[in-house]
């Protein structure tokens, strides 16, 4: 499959029906949506778990954000995997994996340390499984089927985080964490034989073992460091990715404080979750309007513009609002989101079709990697500051990142007009695009 949509195609609105009526993404995307749900219930009752062993409020954090931070080392050293395994194989294996270390918290009482270091490891590993993932979604989807498939898992990963993070809070009242972790690995469980059952088998030249050069020969540590520097090395690959990281990054920056921003404030007890939920409930009106009533091209003019929106609204913690308008702002902020959707075209063009994998891999651990960094820098600013003044700076911050890629090209062209693809689909310079959007390239 050519990554690049023929241009009637790509204009082409399709509907989430139709997406969802391709029965292979079907079985990703159902199995994805019960793994996040897994994913949060593990990961809210392993933080209490820690806690309830050591009384420590920074080991508890530390338990939260542990299966962050591995992930980009995993993209780093291990992501070429992801295009050189069979998919089937590695994705059964990754569900696999994350049962088995959750039944493992589950039923053998480990030194925290120990139990840190079993989901590092998992988490070292995850970027390998989920770049296989969705390396099948770009060959299985064209076009703007393909950015819809995105937006269904965006909505998929904002409710599955909310079930989850409500199911481990019963499971853990009613089972008791142990008990809780359990759960988890049972829905892990699941996915793993779902896959294995229902996803075909795909022939080696499916999956792209005939990814030549490089990427065949070598270790895979190798492999993976000479992916990665190709990916990061190309201007247009690097900025595509800082342009879906960073604005994130930001944004999770700011979350991060609205637990602090709500106490500081006196608001009644509870009312720290309903702004929290205002973050996935504006993300999931977001991706669905943008994607389902426009067009590919008006999504991708509509990118700068909905990170301004992301930001903006953040800028108003400046005057330490109330309730209300604390949450109309943090719905507008979650609704600007949907700036993604336009962006997904342009960086599925601009891959190589023998890296999909390690790129998406390195997209996914990037992305996780800054939004844990993103609350510990502006948690230290808030002591400065305020929790009001930090959550303000953080929406600076992500409306600048829009001015930013206002820079990139002329404001009437659309965003991909800009992209730069050489033989391979990564930009073969560094020269600026002119009006045809052709790279300033010398011969």
């Amino acid at each position: 499959m050519t990554p690049t949509a023929e241009p009637a195609q790509g204009n082409h609105r399709v509907t989430y029906r139709e997406v969802l009526a391709e029965p292979r993404f079907r079985l990703l995307f159902l199995t994805r949506a019960i793994s996040i749900t897994a994913d949060a219930l593990r990961i809210t009752t392993f933080s209490v778990l820690v806690f309830a062993a050591t009384s420590s409020a920074l080991l508890s954090a530390v338990a939260f954000g542990i299966g962050f931070i591995p992930q980009l080392f995993g993209s780093l050293l291990l992501g070429s995997l992801a295009d050189r395994l069979p998919p089937r194989a590695l994705i059964t294996g990754g569900y696999a994996l994350t049962c088995a270390a959750a039944l493992l918290l589950a039923l053998v009482r480990m030194p925290v340390a120990a139990s840190l270091c079993v989901v590092a490891l998992v988490a070292l590993a995850t970027p390998v499984f989920s770049g296989a993932s969705s390396r099948l979604v770009a060959q299985w989807l064209e076009g703007d089927a393909y950015v819809l498939g995105r937006s269904l898992n965006n909505m998929a990963s904002s409710g599955a985080q909310l079930l989850g993070l409500a199911l481990g809070g019963a499971a853990v009242a009613v089972l008791g964490p142990h008990q809780a972790l359990a759960v988890s690995a049972a829905l892990y469980l699941g996915c793993a034989l779902a896959v294995r059952l229902r996803l075909p088998r795909l022939q080696p030249e499916a999956f792209g073992s005939a990814s030549g050069g490089t990427r065949g020969d070598g270790s895979a540590v190798r492999a993976s460091l000479h992916g990665a520097g190709l990916l990061l090395r190309g201007r247009t690959v690097r900025r595509l990715m800082l342009a879906q990281w960073l604005p994130s990054a930001f944004v999770a920056g700011a979350e991060g404080l609205i637990v602090a921003y709500a106490g500081g404030r006196h608001f009644a007890p509870g009312w720290y979750a309903v702004l929290m939920g205002c973050l996935p409930v504006g993300m999931l009106v977001g991706d669905l309007l943008v994607g389902r009533l426009l067009r590919p091209p008006t999504r991708e003019r509509l990118v700068v513009p909905l990170i301004a929106l992301m930001g903006l609204p953040l800028v108003g913690f400046a005057a330490e609002p109330g309730v209300g308008v604390s949450s109309c702002l943090l719905l507008l902020c979650g609704f600007g989101f949907a700036y993604g959707l336009g962006l997904q075209r342009p960086f599925l063009d601009a891959l190589p079709p023998d890296g999909q994998g390690q790129a998406f891999g390195l997209l996914g651990s990037g992305n996780m990697t800054l939004q844990g960094v993103g609350p510990a820098c502006f948690g230290s600013l808030a002591a400065g500051i305020g929790t009001g003044g930090a959550i303000a700076l953080a929406g600076a911050a992500a409306a600048l990142t829009a001015g930013w890629i206002l820079t990139w090209h002329p404001p009437t062209e659309r965003l991909s007009s800009g992209v730069v693809t050489g033989e391979k689909g990564v930009d073969s310079c560094d020269g600026p695009a002119d009006a045809g959007g052709r790279g300033a390239c010398s011969p």
